[in-house]
């Protein structure tokens, strides 16, 4: 069996790194199955229109949670052996939420769901830490093409399986296909044993130290947080658009336009390439300014002609693109301060801003209630600007 320690930098196979990139897709589409099916899911379980985005914001903390309590684990505990506990709890609330029989074992289910796919941030460090550092970027971008495939995937995924068969279907496929997932990890991954030899409650409070003294860490992630933040939006929010007055669309209709914004997933492996050439600054302010544009275009014409069908698709894209392209930038600067702690900073990171996603939806959800798609949109375009605002004084 083949064993990595903390202080070696290995090559990163072809193999492993599609196997981790596949991972990576099939754990993190647990957490967006629902977005699209916020309608069919909140009518069967009796949530009001106004709360139908806690069955997207509710997995959003859990696995906001995960991140902050589970992920830097990685720093600690043989890195396999976590990976497949943590995909086992994914697993289990899978089948929990296909066999909720009302909306409060749904939310707890989703808070599980949320909290099992965190799996795949502890995935990333690890390839990390077996690539070579002049080609980090690059291999963080391939596997975390796997990532953003997965998110934009999981969406048409559910809706077409959901227009065929039933929303609860979606979830029985998921958990069978977690359990396939954990007995090839147990068989295919080598082991990693970090070096460190802390107490869980020394590595918790060591992250406060990291946010103090790592403005770099702080900065990525208030970067990303208003990146995401206005991607969770624009994807709790854009299913109820299409499926209204304006356009009509069946949940068919609404998994053919999510797959538009799996183009947006090219930006991870290009935003790696740019970031190990070390142009992050300049291809954040780019990436912010294409998540921005993306909602004024949704502005531009009235909804219900071809054309505005035309420019929400590529409206997706786009802010799928920068959205995906930013998370990249940050993890390189990332990762360059050092293994040791590398996954507290990745459980740091994604923290804040996954927290800004599940923030992200319910406001959404609520904008869309009360405002319509004028609000919402302005909202989400509002919030990569913020970032842009803030990055110019970096």
């Amino acid at each position: 069996m083949t064993v990595v320690t903390s202080d070696q930098a290995d090559h990163l196979s072809a193999w492993i790194t599609l196997l981790l990139a596949f991972s990576c897709g099939l754990i993190v589409a647990n957490i967006y199955y629902a977005q699209p099916l916020i309608g069919p899911i909140s009518q069967e379980l009796g949530l009001s229109a106004g709360s139908a985005g806690l069955l997207v914001t509710m997995s959003q903390i859990g696995y906001g949670a995960g991140l902050l309590l589970i992920v830097p684990l990685g720093d600690l505990v043989e890195n396999r052996r976590l990976v497949l506990s943590v995909v086992a709890v994914a697993a289990l609330a899978l089948a929990g939420a296909a066999l909720a029989a009302d909306a409060t074992l749904f939310l707890a289910a989703a808070l599980f769901i949320g909290l099992g796919s965190v799996a795949v941030q502890i995935l990333i460090p690890y390839a990390a830490h077996l690539a070579p550092a002049a080609t980090r970027g690059r291999a963080v971008g391939n596997v975390t093409t796997g990532l953003m495939l997965g998110v934009m995937l999981a969406r048409p995924a559910s809706s077409l399986i959901a227009a065929h068969a039933s929303w609860r279907l979606v979830y029985v496929v998921s958990a069978a296909a977690m359990v396939a997932l954990a007995l090839v990890l147990r068989v295919v991954l080598p082991v990693r044993q970090p070096a460190a030899r802390l107490s869980y409650g020394r590595l918790l409070a060591s992250m406060v130290e990291l946010v103090m003294t790592e403005p770099a860490l702080r900065r990525r992630a208030l970067y990303q947080a208003a990146m995401f933040g206005s991607f969770s939006l624009f994807w709790t929010t854009v299913p109820l658009l299409l499926a209204g007055p304006d356009f009509h669309l069946s949940q068919t209709g609404i998994a053919l336009f999510a797959l538009a914004g799996v183009a947006g997933a090219i930006s991870a492996p290009l935003a790696g390439r740019v970031a190990d050439r070390g142009w992050i600054k300049p291809a954040s302010a780019a990436a912010m300014l294409i998540a921005a544009g993306g909602f004024a275009l949704t502005r531009v014409l009235p909804f219900g002609s071809t054309g505005s069908m035309v420019l929400l698709v590529i409206a997706a894209i786009a802010i799928d693109f920068g959205v995906q392209g930013n998370v990249v930038l940050g993890y390189r600067v990332l990762f360059a301060l050092g293994a040791e702690h590398r996954s507290r900073l990745n459980g740091l990171y994604m923290t804040t801003f996954f927290m800004a996603g599940a923030a992200g939806s319910a406001i959404g959800a609520f904008a869309y209630a009360y405002g319509g798609w004028t609000l919402a949109s302005s909202i989400g375009f509002a919030l990569p600007l913020l970032a842009l605002v803030y990055l110019a004084t970096e």
